[in-house]
């Protein structure tokens, strides 16, 4: 398996501190190249994927901003050879080269190749080297086999294997249950799926697709019902989630009774086999996978263990159904992983194999952010549920607010708001921010335990009289990199807030998370969508991040986006 590096690595290694670039002292980053015509291209700060037989791969984002300020973002793959001198004991780096490059399609290929061929003789002028002292020192510093956020969590949710038609409850925590104003109905607030009783009665019913379902407990016990109170079905209708209120076509037809409910107050997944397991071989490989589930199930007959690919995630088990589910690092997986044949409906898995051309497109996407040009005058309002509670962050200077629906921190006696990618500022906690010219730099110290950890992804680019031009990369809406692949959410459990109102926290679980290439992260619930996003709840962007609910279903046995769609 090849090696691959901690991002913060490449700085010692590739174009980086204690680096020298002619007779002078290297620059920090990002890096600034000007053209003849005015024409800004920023270089930012490089990130190494693998070091291989003396030659180092890496990977940097790359903004263009011609005479009419426009600015124009994308992403390149480098590579270059390390040459050695025994003689005068240092390492040069030659044959520099762009193998790969991501820029929006309103850019002609010319441009390309001629911003490519620019980038390659700008960073050979520097005539980078190093002693080997310095490459030696800087390699033993770096854990083999690691890259990407070295803070996520990736320990199991609880995982339940079903064979039949069913539908995974989640509830955020005990059941919170709150009376709704001017009515005689109370609900479950902490759970995106229709939940309600009448106030004087004993009987909570639940609301999936056509389906409703009748239980006197909320967590377990849940039958099938046709006979609702009349108020109860009524707030469902007015409140339905819009585009999200019909059935699974493929799935939903065929079946003769409603599905099982499986409720959970932990992060939990729910696997599901139509029937027994129906295991086909993959070609050119020792594995199997299972042809009659929409989860992405292989089998490795050399190890006898099965794995299930869970929010970018492999965990593994000696059968599907006793549970003892573990974690794989990536760069443990089987090798016949990478081996899948792109004909094979389970090859979409391969984006989550370090090293394959999936996983690489994966990482590209990652580089690049989601611009936009704000008006220096823009500003809003931030509310609290109460009076502001902020809570510190162990080991950094900033605090984040514990009460308030947006995501705000404190950072020595200043206020700053993320709201929509953008960051801003005030000198006090409530009230009206204005947007902010600087990103306060101890964001960088947040560690994935925190739940704020994905504003470190969010950056204030350039700064001019009438505008600021900002953007995000794919952390903001919970997308890492780790051990060269890309995953989804950090893994851990934050506790929400609820006082007069409830406030969810990013959740990693729960939503059978999945990969498209061809719009990133996309959910399901493994039987139908429909059943959640219930609009009257007081969520702000309800448990799925910055860009809120993103369906993406997978209709029928598909295994996601396989190779036949894509091409």
């Amino acid at each position: 398996m090849k090696d691959l590096f901690k991002i913060g690595a490449i700085l010692t290694i590739l174009f980086g501190v204690n680096t020298t670039y002619g007779q002078d002292e290297v620059a920090g980053w990002p890096r600034l190249i000007t053209t003849a015509n005015d024409v800004e291209i920023t270089l930012y700060q490089p990130q190494a994927d693998q070091f291989e037989n003396n030659i180092l791969e890496g990977r940097m984002a790359v903004s263009v901003k011609g005479k009419k300020g426009k600015l124009i973002f994308g992403a390149v793959w480098l590579k270059t050879f390390i040459a050695t001198d025994l003689d005068t004991q240092m390492a040069a780096f030659e044959s520099i080269e762009i193998t790969q490059s991501r820029f929006p399609d309103d850019i002609t290929e010319a441009n390309v190749e001629d911003l490519k061929t620019l980038i390659v003789e700008e960073i050979t002028s520097w005539e980078p080297e190093m002693s080997l002292d310095e490459l030696k020192a800087s390699l033993s510093t770096i854990e083999d086999g690691y890259s990407g956020d070295q803070s996520l969590s990736h320990d199991p949710p609880v995982i339940y294997y079903r064979e039949s038609p069913a539908v995974l409850v989640s509830i955020d925590g005990d059941p919170i249950v709150k009376k709704l104003d001017n009515t005689s109905i109370e609900y479950i607030v902490n759970s995106p799926f229709f939940i309600a009783k009448e106030t004087k009665g004993d009987d909570y019913y639940l609301k999936g697709a056509k389906y409703w379902y009748r239980s006197k407990t909320v967590t377990s016990d849940w039958e099938s019902t046709t006979k609702v109170p009349k108020d109860i079905k009524d707030l469902a209708a007015e409140n339905a989630p819009e585009g999200m209120t019909q059935p699974n076509p493929t799935l939903e037809e065929e079946l003769t009774e409603p599905p099982a409910l499986i409720v959970s107050t932990v992060p939990a997944e729910l696997i599901i086999v139509n029937g027994k397991p129906d295991y086909q071989p993959i070609r050119e490989t020792q594995l199997l996978y299972v042809k009659n589930t929409e989860n992405d199930i292989i089998m490795d007959i050399t190890g006898q263990k099965h794995y299930v690919l869970i929010a970018g995630r492999f965990y593994s088990s000696s059968t599907l159904q006793d549970g003892d589910w573990a974690f794989v690092n990536p760069t443990d997986l089987p090798a016949d992983f990478a081996k899948i044949p792109d004909e094979e409906s389970i090859s979409s898995i391969q984006a989550s194999v370090p090293g394959t051309e999936e996983s690489q497109e994966a990482l590209l996407d990652q580089s690049i952010p989601q611009t936009a040009q704000v008006d220096r005058n823009k500003t809003i309002v931030v509310e609290y549920d109460g009076e502001p509670k902020f809570e510190d962050v162990t080991g950094t200077k900033v605090a984040y607010a514990l009460n308030s629906p947006q995501t705000v921190i404190r950072v020595e006696g200043k206020y700053y708001c993320v709201d929509e990618g953008i960051w801003f500022v005030s000198d006090q906690p409530t009230g009206t921010f204005a947007v902010a010219t600087e990103r306060p730099e101890e964001v960088e110290d947040l560690p994935a335990s925190c739940p704020v950890y994905n504003i470190k992804y969010v950056y204030v680019y350039d700064v001019q009289p009438d505008i600021v031009y900002v953007g995000y990369t794919p952390g903001y809406y919970h997308s890492y990199v780790y051990m060269g692949t890309v995953v989804y959410g950090t893994g851990y459990y934050y506790r929400p807030w609820y006082g007069a109102y409830y406030y969810p926290r990013p959740m990693t679980y729960g939503f059978s998370v999945h990969w498209n290439p061809y719009s990133g992260w996309g959910f399901s619930l493994g039987f139908s969508y429909g059943w959640v996003g219930w609009g009257f709840h007081p969520y702000y962007r309800p448990y799925w991040g910055p860009r809120g609910y993103y369906a993406g279903y997978r209709h029928g046995y598909y295994h996601g986006y396989h190779r036949g769609y894509r091409a």
